[in-house]
């Protein structure tokens, strides 16, 4: 703050008034009229008095803006011109005298100014350089938490790698649910209600599953084998608002039921029901709760290991025949070779498929064939393995309405963790999971129309018996969500209103 005293310092002339040396102080403020009042003061003058400025070598003088403004080397002699009536050389000289007041006036006006100017610049610089400081800083704590994230990620999963993989080898630990007849028939159909049902009792359903497809018994599966398979596929799926182990579970009995309803074990080989519910049980294996998008812009270690290729599915993937590998929970340990291989192969395919960015690539593809699908065609067969695991992925909202909605709520819960990690961390957020852009109704409407039912209406091609039963919940659900979406826009509108009425009435007062 030093430029604001310099910027009120006075300025002071000395000068030589009949070998007297007289200072004169003046103020940044004196006008010509003050200067010349100053000097006759100083020199014991009448203000009428007529006064000549002149040097050391007596010639008037004549002002440098650029002088100095307090100097003692060179002092100014004031001469006095006596007579009560100013001649015109007298006029002359009191036309220079204000000429030379006016440009002191001015210099000292000048001068304080640059200085001013100068201390201003300077605090500037020095902002600038501290801004710029903090810019680096910032920069260096960004890399400094992505360094940590990712060494963080890489001790999660060499302990999830040491610990949750090693299955059990005693008999697993959760107690086996009698399953009731009301269960059995209820667990064929897509309104199956999963919300009310403990780990264990899904575990004893998805068993139930595999020993009714009669797959434990025509792959010749070790029952106790599957028991440990399927808890130890349980204990690493992490437990994310969303993508946990009940939606593993209802993935899964989505597909028995269409298996049921489609009646595919007529048209499919045993293998390939094998491979859909497999593929089903193990899909989103460890998912982390952030999306391929994060990963990817997050230069995540799931990224960078699969070159930012579907990261999570091939993690999935990877974790899945993780647990394979173990002989303890390797179900297809008493199959053929090469029929285990046909089995991993087909497991990654329909993994891999459940990548929303492959959504509109494998619809295309499908629905080329459809016209003339043919059930004996490999290709074929497996492209509907595809999509049939994809309907089943994001199926919920062929559920009862109550049994879907909560569904979107941890569905949006997820999203939300994760745009609000990306702006913590400076990435880019899709605004369908922003908190702030998005509601209930709006995330649903635009899923349900462009994705969910062309998705179902193309399958209802080959399987018109779904239409009733999947497809027609399907639009229920949409106009459910419209309604809910003019509820909420005519709420939005009155809250609206009612704050422009606030604000017109606090102008007026």
């Amino acid at each position: 703050m030093g430029s604001a005293s310099s910027a009120y310092q006075p300025r002071a002339i000395f000068l030589d008034i009949e070998g007297r040396k007289q200072k004169v102080i003046f103020s940044r403020y004196c006008s010509p009229s003050d200067i010349r009042e100053l000097l006759c003061n100083t020199a014991g003058l009448a203000r009428s008095a007529a006064i000549s400025l002149l040097d050391p070598d007596n010639a008037i003088i004549s002002i440098d803006p650029t002088m100095p403004s307090n100097t003692e080397s060179t002092p100014y002699r004031v001469i006095t011109l006596p007579g009560a009536q100013l001649s015109e050389k007298d006029e002359v000289f009191q036309s220079v005298l204000a000429q030379v007041a006016e440009q002191f006036s001015r210099a000292f006006k000048i001068t304080e100014l640059k200085s001013e100017v100068t201390n201003r610049l300077a605090i500037l610089e020095k902002r600038v350089e501290l801004e710029g400081l903090k810019v680096v800083e910032i920069e260096k704590c960004q890399n400094d938490i992505r360094k940590l994230r990712d060494e963080i990620a890489m001790r999660n999963n060499s302990l999830q790698d040491e610990k949750q993989l090693i299955p059990r080898r005693d008999v697993p630990s959760y107690s086996k649910y009698s399953l009731s007849e009301e269960t059995i028939q209820m667990l064929r159909k897509p309104i199956f209600d999963a919300w009310h049902w403990e780990a264990n009792e899904m575990l004893s359903c998805l068993e139930h599953m595999y020993h009714s497809l009669g797959l434990v018994k025509d792959f010749n599966i070790d029952p106790l084998t599957l028991k440990r398979w399927l808890l130890c596929v349980h204990e690493n799926y992490r437990n994310n608002p969303f993508h946990n182990f009940r939606h593993c579970f209802c993935v899964t009995q989505m597909m028995y039921s269409i298996i049921e309803q489609c009646q595919l074990q007529d048209k499919f080989t045993q293998l390939d029901i094998l491979i859909l519910m497999s593929a089903a049980v193990c899909h989103d294996l460890d998912h982390p709760g952030y999306n391929n998008t994060y990963q990817i812009n997050a230069r995540t270690e799931l990224a960078v290991r699969y070159n930012d290729i579907s990261p999570l599915e091939n993690h999935h993937c990877a974790v899945a025949f993780q647990i394979i590998s173990k002989p303890e929970c390797n179900i297809f340990r008493n199959m053929d070779p090469e029929i285990a291989k046909q089995i991993r192969q087909g497991i990654i395919t329909l993994i891999l498929a459940t990548d929303m960015a492959r959504h509109g690539e494998i619809l295309d593809s499908f629905k080329q064939k459809i016209d003339n699908f043919d059930f004996t065609n490999k290709d074929d067969v497996t492209c509907l393995q595809m999509v049939l695991i994809k309907c089943c992925d994001i199926s919920n909202e062929v559920r009862p309405m109550d049994v879907a909605e909560p569904w979107v709520v941890c569905l949006l819960q997820e999203y939300f963790m994760q745009s609000d990690r990306e702006k913590a961390e400076g990435l880019p957020v899709a605004p369908f999971m922003d908190r702030n852009k998005v509601t209930k109704a709006t995330a649903q409407i635009g899923f349900i129309n462009f994705v969910l039912i062309p998705l179902f209406e193309t399958v209802m091609k080959l399987f018109p018996q779904i239409e009733d039963t999947m497809v027609q919940p399907l639009r229920d659900s949409r106009n459910h969500y419209e309604e809910l979406k003019q509820i909420d826009d005519t709420l939005n509108e009155v809250q609206k209103k009612k704050k422009e009425s606030l604000t017109l009435g606090n102008r007026k007062k």
